[in-house]
């Protein structure tokens, strides 16, 4: 059994989708997932389990749908895949603290390429955009947010299937699998 971490898709977003991070946990557990452990209350679980990513995903989807309710998408990245994709992040990435920084999780089957396609060129003014496996790394001077493709990527297709975590997200996520 190895380590991953479920990325919920817009769980407990404004008002909507409302799941408490305990009763989670305990679904998780009750579903045989061991390990496991929520991080904050954005939809992140930890957890060890035997198979593949996209098995995986099918059955934390199952356990939301049972349990809550609630047809969320879900994404499931290994802790070791996770711990590579910020390794290979671009050194822009995740310290400038006048700029936005998100990691963005893509949801199989749709693949990274894809989704920056759909949502479109960057404008490199505004904005950077990296790719490492399924994790799209993007940052952007908070002063001018407004003015970049990916802070309208709500308006496009690609928006299905993206879950997205900020950069101290995703770091936390990670320190926490070790």
């Amino acid at each position: 059994m190895k380590k991953h971490i479920a990325l919920l898709r817009g769980v407990n977003v404004g008002g909507k989708n409302k799941i408490a991070m305990p009763d989670l946990q305990a679904a998780f557990e009750a579903a045989g997932f061991s390990d496991v452990l929520t991080y904050i209350n954005s939809g992140n679980i930890i957890f060890s389990a035997a198979g593949e990513e996209a098995e995986l995903s099918a059955r934390c989807e199952a356990i939301i749908k049972t349990r809550f309710g609630l047809n969320i998408s879900v994404a499931v990245i290994s802790a070791e895949a996770l711990a590579e994709a910020l390794h290979g992040a671009p050194s822009w990435w995740g310290d400038d603290s006048k700029s936005k920084h998100n990691a963005i999780f893509v949801i199989p089957p749709a693949d990274a390429a894809e989704i920056a396609k759909q949502a479109g060129k960057i404008k490199p003014e505004y904005e950077k955009i990296a790719t490492c496996g399924q994790v799209i790394f993007w940052s952007a001077p908070i002063a001018t947010f407004s003015k970049t493709r990916w802070s309208k990527v709500s308006a496009t297709s690609a928006y299905q299937s993206i879950t997205i975590r900020n950069a101290n997200t995703a770091k936390k996520l990670a320190a926490l699998t070790k």
